[in-house]
C-alpha cells in the first residue's frame, strides 16, 4: 500500500472565529507539498523554511478566511534572500482573476532598489500562475473603438465579438460590476454561464480541463459542479492510484435545492420590450431579472457524483447558513458520513460526524482515513465530537456515562446530567478531552487542568491555595478504540 495522502490541518475556523486560525491545509503526497488555501498563520506554523518546500499554493476562492496571507506570501517570495522563484499559484481562471484584482492594491507598486522612486509592478512579477479547470470560451473585455474610446463587449477566444443574440452584459446598478448573460441553444433559455455550466461542459468551456499532473504520479483537479457559494469558488480533488481526496471548500450543499436549481424555469422580468431586450448588448439592472434557469441538468448530475469513492473534507456551518452547509442539512447531502471530515466549523459545535481541529494530521489510505498521532494511525471512531472554548472533545457511548447527547431541530447538543436537556435524548457518553490526538477523561473539577509538556507527555495539574501539583497521565485512545471494536464484534456475533 502507498504512503497515502497526508493532510496537516493548519486552520479550520470560519471568518468570525475567536480561535483565529482560518482555513489552510498542507497536503503531502510522497515528497510533494501543496498548500491548500492560506487563511491560517502560515509563518508561525510552517515558517519560512517550510514554505520553501511548498510546490504550489492552491486557492479555492477569495474570501479572506481562505486567502488572508496571499499577498504576504507573494511579497515573501519576492524579497526573501534565498528564494529565486515566484509564488507557484494554482487556481481556476475565474478565481485567479478575482485574486489578482483583490491583491493589486498591495502588490502593484513599490520602491526602486535605491528607494528613490515609486515603481509600478504587475502582479505577474510575483506569481507563477498554473490554471486549474478549463478556460472559458467567452469573456467580458474591452474593445478599442479608437481615439482612446473603449467599450465593454463579449469576445470569444479567437478575438471575435459575440453579438447580443448570443450573449449580453448586465451591469448591476448598485455594484456597477458587469456579469454575462448567455443564450443556451439547447435549453433555448438565457442563463449566467459561470453558474449554469459544469466544468465538463464544452458549450462554454474549452475541452482541456487543465488537470495538473505532479511528477510523483498523482493529479490535482478543480471541481465546480457541487460548489455553490455565491462568489467564484472551486473544490479540489487530489487523486493517486489508490486514494481520492476532495476538499469541498465553502459551499451550500443540499441535493434538494440543487435539484430545484436545475429544474425550475423562471420567467424573465424585462424592464423593456422584447425587441429592445433582443437588440441590447449592455443592460443596466439585476441579472436575476433575466436568468431563466440557474443550473443545467449536467451540472446537477456532476454535483451528485462529485464525491464518488472519495474521502471528503467538507466545510460546515451552524444552522440557517445561506452560503455554507448547515449541520442540520447534512442529511440532505450526498456525503458518506464514514468518509467525511467536517471543517470550517464554529467555535462551539457538537457533531456525530468527525470534526477537524487545527494541528490535526490525517492520512488517507485507500478508501479509509486515519488520524496520525505520534507516528501511529488511529480511526476516528468516537460516537460524538464536540468543540468548546478552544478545546476538542470526543464521546463514547456508555449507559452510565456522565453526559447526555440530545437532538433538537436537526442539531446535536451535549450536557451533563445535572444541566438537563431540552430535546430528544439520544444516548449517554463518557467524554474525553483530545490533546494532540490523545484522549483523556474530561475533568469535572475547576481546579484541575491538563497541560501538554514540551516532551509530548500530558500532565494533570491540580491547583490549590498552597500551590499546584502535577502527575503524568496516560491517554485512553487505544483502549477506547479496542473496547468499541470488541462491542461491534460481539453485536455481530449475537445478531
Amino acid at each position: 500500500m502507498s504512503d497515502g495522502i497526508k493532510v496537516r490541518v493548519l486552520g479550520d475556523s470560519g471568518p468570525f472565529s475567536r480561535v483565529g486560525k482560518s482555513i489552510a491545509y498542507l497536503v503531502t503526497i510522497g515528497k510533494s507539498n501543496y498548500l491548500l488555501d492560506c487563511g491560517a498563520t502560515l509563518f508561525e506554523q510552517i515558517g519560512g523554511f517550510g514554505l520553501k518546500t511548498v510546490k504550489g499554493l492552491i486557492i479555492t476562492h477569495c474570501h479572506d478566511d481562505h486567502k488572508r496571507w496571499f499577498t504576504d506570501l507573494a511579497i515573501f517570495y519576492q524579497y526573501a534572500p534565498d528564494i529565486t522563484g515566484k509564488v507557484p499559484l494554482f487556481a481556476s481562471e475565474e478565481v485567479n482573476s478575482e485574486l489578482i484584482r483583490m491583491a493589486e492594491p498591495a502588490l502593484d507598486r513599490s520602491l526602486s532598489d535605491d528607494s528613490k522612486t515609486i515603481i509600478d509592478i504587475p502582479c505577474e512579477h510575483y506569481i507563477e500562475y498554473n490554471m486549474l479547470g478549463p478556460r472559458a470560451k467567452y469573456k467580458i473585455t474591452t474593445q478599442d473603438k479608437g481615439s482612446g474610446n473603449y467599450q465593454l463587449c463579449i469576445m470569444d477566444n479567437n478575438g471575435n465579438i459575440v453579438g447580443p443574440e448570443m450573449a449580453k452584459i448586465i451591469i448591476n446598478d448598485k455594484t456597477k460590476r458587469p456579469r454575462m448573460l448567455f443564450r443556451d441553444t439547447n435549453y433555448k433559455e438565457w442563463i449566467e454561464p459561470e453558474s449554469f455550466y459544469s466544468f465538463s461542459s464544452t458549450v462554454f468551456y474549452e475541452k482541456d480541463r487543465n488537470i495538473y499532473n505532479d511528477e510523483e504520479g498523482f493529479t490535482v483537479e478543480a471541481i465546480k459542479a457541487p460548489v455553490w457559494h455565491g462568489i467564484p469558488n472551486i473544490g479540489i480533488k487530489f487523486k493517486t492510484k489508490n486514494e481520492t481526496l476532495v476538499f469541498s471548500s465553502d459551499t451550500f450543499h443540499d441535493k434538494k435545492i440543487w435539484k430545484e436549481l436545475c429544474s425550475e424555469k423562471r420567467p424573465q422580468q424585462l424592464k423593456k420590450t422584447q425587441e429592445e431586450f433582443k437588440s441590447s448588448s449592455i443592460i443596466f439592472g439585476d441579472i436575476n431579472d433575466y436568468i431563466e434557469r440557474t443550473w443545467s441538468t449536467e451540472r446537477y448530475e456532476d454535483a451528485i457524483n462529485a464525491f464518488n469513492d472519495a474521502t471528503v473534507i467538507h466545510d460546515v456551518s451552524i444552522r440557517d447558513s445561506i452560503v455554507h452547509t448547515s449541520y442540520d442539512r447534512l442529511k440532505n447531502t450526498v456525503l458518506n458520513k464514514d468518509r467525511t471530515i467536517l471543517t470550517h466549523s464554529p467555535d462551539r459545535i457538537t457533531s456525530a460526524w468527525a470534526l477537524c481541529s487545527a494541528e490535526k494530521k490525517f492520512i488517507i489510505k485507500g478508501d479509509r482515513y486515519f488520524e496520525l498521532v505520534n507516528n501511529e494511525l488511529y480511526p476516528m471512531n468516537a460516537d460524538i465530537y464536540h468543540k468548546e472554548n478552544r478545546r476538542y472533545y470526543v464521546g463514547y457511548k456508555n449507559e452510565d456515562g456522565l453526559y447526555t447527547v440530545y437532538a433538537k431541530k436537526g442539531m446535536h447538543y451535549i450536557c451533563s446530567e445535572k444541566e438537563g436537556w431540552d430535546g430528544e435524548r439520544l444516548f449517554r457518553v463518557d467524554m474525553y478531552e483530545d490533546i494532540s490526538g490523545m484522549y483523556f477523561p474530561r475533568l469535572q473539577e475547576e481546579n484541575e487542568k491538563y497541560v501538554l509538556r514540551e516532551d509530548g507527555k500530558v500532565e494533570l495539574v491540580e491547583i490549590t491555595e498552597q500551590g499546584s501539583t502535577g502527575r503524568i497521565v496516560e491517554g485512553q485512545r487505544s483502549k477506547l478504540i479496542n473496547q468499541k471494536r470488541d462491542k461491534i464484534e460481539m453485536k455481530l456475533q449475537n445478531s
